[in-house]
């Protein structure tokens, strides 16, 4: 009598158990890709005709010193390097138009209107500009791939992180790109 209470029981959990999942469904796209993720990767990929990969990663830290950033890390046998910079994010028409925003708060307490922003205070004041590099062989392995990505970190003039963002800016990663193509041709040249 017990085994059959003990196998209804068992039964009855897997009979709901498999209710259950039954009714869960994959949203649909679940894994497609967006657009977006496309044109990011074109925009971060490069490939060059070379097998060297150490030689590919000292060129990439080269280049990445040349633009300004420091050398955070740096693994030549797993082809990564990161790197960092600190910049000024002020914006001068950010920084009017918070005052003036304050301005009109301040105004409107003396006409008994509690209206005090602190929109200055809000204001970008620094940033982090941080780039992780990965370079690996290509599918045929007669290629090194190449791939990029900026972020930055922006801190506002009170202090708090008001941004954390990646950077799409084509105009960033076209000037990595030149810049690492000019210093693979000459360590090719050996100039």
């Amino acid at each position: 009598m017990k085994n059959i209470r003990n196998a209804s029981k068992i039964f009855l959990v897997v009979f709901l158990c498999l209710g259950i999942v039954g009714c869960m469904a994959t949203p649909k796209g679940f894994l497609k890709p967006s657009e977006k993720s496309l044109e990011s990767r074109q925009l971060q990929m490069r490939q060059y005709d070379t097998k060297d990969e150490q030689k590919m990663v000292a060129s990439v830290a080269g280049v990445l010193q040349d633009l300004g950033f420091t050398l955070d890390n740096s693994e030549t046998d797993l082809g990564f390097v990161a790197a960092s910079t600190k910049a000024d994010a002020t914006c001068g028409g950010q920084i009017a138009a918070a005052a003036f925003a304050d301005a009109i708060g301040l105004a409107g307490c003396f006409f008994g209107v509690p209206a005090y922003t602190n929109a200055l205070g809000q204001c970008d004041k620094e940033q982090l500009m941080k780039v992780s590099v990965i370079t690996k062989p290509s599918l045929d392995g007669n290629k090194m791939v190449v791939r990029v990505t900026f972020q930055r970190i922006v801190w506002n003039m009170s202090g708090n992180i008001s941004k954390i963002e990646t950077v799409n800016d084509q105009a960033i990663y076209q000037k990595f790109y030149e810049n690492l193509s000019k210093a693979i041709f000459l360590e090719a040249e050996q100039i």
